[in-house]
């Protein structure tokens, strides 16, 4: 037998916002970073990072995730966070230009996909530009899923 290989820790995803996609049909994806303080850092390794309710808005020329959820490091005793403070994300004026067109357009939005760590071992945000879907467009998103799940189920039993 081949020796397995470890994870790496560094490389893994910390929290996922999966109704994003059902809510709202993402349009290009953005990769940020996060000023984030030591604690929470620690924190977002222990997991326990919720997403689903965040969104990022650009203000003054710069952006930023609002009310995601990054749950206290109790190892940490003088230096603690606040669990749901606004965080700066880091985009390069060219992406935040960018960004600022997209959102200027009829019902476009900034919607965070998935925080990971990567390779390096940085956090980092996925964001999409989403445009929200109406009770149709859900519907016909759930009427493929459940399309290809049949198929995929009809080729298991033939083949």
């Amino acid at each position: 037998m081949a020796p397995r290989k470890k994870a790496d820790p560094n490389n893994k995803t910390v929290a996922e916002n999966r109704k994003a996609r059902y809510n709202y049909a993402v349009e290009d994806t953005l990769e940020c970073g996060m000023m984030l303080e030591g604690s929470e850092v620690k924190s977002m390794r222990q997991g326990g990072v919720n997403i689903a309710e965040s969104y990022a808005a650009i203000e003054d020329g710069e952006l930023w995730l609002v009310n995601s959820h990054i749950p206290k490091y109790d190892q940490a005793k003088t230096f603690q966070h606040e669990e749901r403070r606004r965080r700066k994300l880091l985009a390069s004026k060219k992406e935040l230009s960018k960004l600022w067109a997209e959102v200027g357009r009829q019902g476009m939005t900034l919607v965070p996909l998935k925080i990971y760590f990567n390779d390096k071992g940085r956090a980092k945000l996925l964001l999409g530009i989403a445009k929200g879907k109406q009770k149709q467009d859900k519907r016909a998103t759930e009427k493929k899923q459940d399309w290809k799940r049949q198929q995929s189920r009809l080729l298991r039993d033939r083949g």
